[in-house]
């Protein structure tokens, strides 16, 4: 049985890419991922964007980033079949659920030492709906006001 892992996709595709041609290559995409029982969780076009070097004469591309669930099999076909596309100019595959989990760990800390701390203090675990107003009011004298502009600022 194989790992299933998250990843992030993001490809550029050509700029004179037709709407048609942009479909076709993400339901290739879809397909390699369904093949390998993986699932597309989501797709962001990020629509035509300059590059930040020119690539083939080119000096924009359409991206498109998708967030992919799959074993690692299914990234070495992608990789392969994006790799021979005349539509796609460049391609990079990243796994980010290590970074997520990494992320969900240090949160975790980072809350159960603000909660030991509180204790330590003897205030409760969590901060009282009173006392989340009274920031808030704070925050926003300090910053001169709920419409952000300070006395100094006109």
């Amino acid at each position: 049985m194989s790992i299933h892992r998250q990843y992030e996709l993001v490809y550029i595709a050509m700029p004179d890419a037709t709407e048609e041609q942009l479909a076709e290559l993400h339901q290739q995409v879809a397909t390699v991922v369904d093949r390998f029982g993986g699932t597309i969780e989501r797709t962001e076009p990020w629509g035509r964007r300059r590059l930040a070097y020119e690539i083939n004469r080119q000096r924009e591309g359409v991206y498109v980033l998708n967030i992919l669930n799959g074993p690692a099999a299914m990234v070495a076909e992608l990789e392969r079949r994006l790799r021979v596309l005349d539509i796609c100019m460049r391609h990079l595959v990243v796994r980010v659920d290590e970074v997520l989990a990494k992320e969900n760990r240090s949160q975790t800390r980072r809350k159960s030492a603000t909660v030991a701390r509180r204790l330590r203090r003897g205030l409760p675990a969590e901060p009282t709906e009173q006392e989340l107003s009274r920031r808030k009011a704070e925050n926003d004298d300090a910053d001169g006001g709920p419409d952000g502009f300070g006395e100094g600022d006109r």
